[in-house]
């Protein structure tokens, strides 16, 4: 089963994290949560607290064979962190499965990897994603290159989780 390394802080939209992480941990794969320093407790934007599994410095992408950033406010805020852009960048260069949510593509961004990909992300972020070269889509759910999985809002996560298990079986 797959280990799934989680890029998140507070601010968190909850439901992009914790549903996703609940369909990937009953399908039998491992979810760890990645912030700056592991035992922080962090909450989402409706509340819900968690205690981050590891530290930045305590991981390599090697370690993991996907990764997951869900959506809120969280990812911005990573993406002013070169630790998790540099973090991040290895994923997508080496086709590993990378599944992102809302503003998840916002650290994509970041780290320079969505160029020539098709992709979906909340409405806001529509024109940044296409400046980064990203054919954008307004669907519940892109599947591009067999490995990278994006969804737009809280709405679209049964399609999004569908599509990630997809991807993980593989």
């Amino acid at each position: 089963m797959a280990k799934i390394a989680t890029v998140i802080t507070n601010l968190y939209e909850d439901s992009e994290f914790t549903e996703p992480a609940k369909a990937f941990e009953e399908a039998g794969h491992e979810v760890v949560t990645i912030e700056k320093k592991a035992g922080n407790v962090i909450e989402g934007i409706n509340g819900k607290r968690i205690k981050v599994d590891k530290g930045i410095d305590d991981v390599k992408p090697e370690d993991f064979d996907a990764l997951f950033i869900p959506g809120g406010f969280s990812p911005d805020q990573l993406r002013a962190d070169d630790q998790f852009v540099e973090f991040v960048k290895p994923f997508m260069d080496n086709k590993k499965p990378v599944f992102a949510i809302c503003h998840g593509p916002q650290l994509l961004i970041t780290a320079k990897t969505l160029d020539g990909r098709q992709a979906t992300g909340y409405k806001s972020i529509k024109v940044d994603m296409e400046n980064a070269g990203v054919t954008y889509k307004d669907e519940e759910v892109v599947v591009c290159s067999g490995h990278f999985v994006t969804s737009r809002t809280p709405d679209d996560i049964p399609a999004f989780n569908r599509e990630s298990m997809k991807v993980l079986e593989k």
